[in-house]
């Protein structure tokens, strides 16, 4: 069974953007032990919705 793929549906669609999770640590100002246990968790590449789901950052208080 064949089917027709549109090119425009494509083109809409996407790719799921993949961190590095250092890169990602970096950016929004984790610590080292919670990259550490981002990488234990996700390994060295991850999807930018599964860090944002799974990071958590201590509140910074004045």
């Amino acid at each position: 069974m064949t089917t027709n793929i549109n090119i425009g549906e494509v083109e809409n669609k996407g790719l799921k953007k993949v961190w590095s999770v250092a890169e990602f640590a970096k950016r929004y100002r984790l610590d080292r032990r919670e990259e550490a246990r981002l990488l234990k968790l996700l390994g060295p590449f991850a999807s930018q919705q599964e860090l944002l789901m799974n990071a958590s950052r201590a509140p910074r208080f004045r």
